[in-house]
């Protein structure tokens, strides 16, 4: 089985993780205590691709959450996906990054790092045939890009030839919680360049107008966007295989999309812009 080891780091990775984790199990069938509940075999076929099944039947998320601050993990555990992740695999700090890469990257990040890999150890040991990783993050918040770069600098250097995939949240001029967002972002698209396979940028600019165009919405929530985020990422594990269903070609989908989108977009240097329309 080609699996795959799925990361979430800081408030925003965690948050669109927990939406993507909430998608994923309904295609496969899974519901919030990790029993199958699907109806077809299919959803039984590739399910080792994201989830590793437990005793008693129970499929339990390939999936790492990461914060250098508790309140995030605290929300996600409270939450209706929280029961589903594996309790080990919850790390946090307690002073977060203050929206500073440089705390990400090299101070509270760094003290924090070897835990995590810790953790990515044990998953990637658990695996038959390891395929790659794949992030969840935004380039604006101290966590997400400066321990997330950090982070994807490390297993690039454990895992040299495993592919990894990032879905990077781009900070926008007109969507900004902070002043510092642009200078997280330069200082992180470096580190991507060097070591990621592949990038898919996503714009909140973009996600607000389709909600406010094509949804109708009137005053979208944060929940509304992540639930964008999620579906789009679904969307890209098939994207470039036509009509076929996820749970069908789940298992080469890394590989299968750096062959046959590079041809394309060598250009852009791995980073890929998702059309969400």
């Amino acid at each position: 089985m080609r699996e795959i080891v799925h990361l979430q780091i800081g408030q925003c990775g965690n948050q669109i993780g927990a939406k993507f984790w909430e998608v994923i199990s309904d295609e496969h069938g899974i519901d919030i205590a990790g029993n199958y509940r699907g109806n077809a075999s299919l959803q039984l076929e590739r399910i080792n691709v994201y989830f590793n099944e437990a005793y008693s039947h129970k499929y339990v998320p390939r999936s790492i959450l990461v914060d250098l601050e508790p309140g995030t993990m605290d929300s996600v555990r409270s939450s209706k996906i929280g029961p589903l992740f594996r309790p080990d695999n919850f790390i946090h700090g307690n002073s977060g990054a203050g929206n500073n890469w440089a705390k990400g990257h090299y101070t509270e990040g760094a003290e924090l790092i070897e835990n995590v890999m810790d953790v990515v150890r044990n998953e990637c040991e658990s695996c038959d045939c390891l395929q790659g990783f794949q992030l969840i993050h935004s380039l604006g918040g101290g966590t997400g890009s400066g321990m997330g770069t950090l982070l994807i600098n490390k297993i690039r250097e454990e895992y040299p030839d495993r592919i990894m995939n990032t879905f990077s949240v781009v900070p926008s001029p007109k969507v900004s919680d902070t002043v510092v967002e642009p200078y997280n972002a330069i200082l992180s698209i470096h580190q991507l360049i060097e070591n990621t396979d592949e990038t898919f940028c996503i714009d909140n600019e973009a996600l607000y107008d389709i909600c406010f165009r094509t949804l109708k919405l009137t005053n979208p929530t944060y929940g509304d966007l992540n639930h964008l985020v999620s579906l789009t990422m679904s969307g890209s594990l098939y994207s470039f295989c036509g009509l076929f269903q996820f749970q069908t070609i789940a298992s080469v989908i890394l590989a299968y999309q750096i062959v046959n989108s590079l041809t394309v977009l060598a250009w852009c240097f791995g980073f890929y812009f998702p059309s969400m329309y």
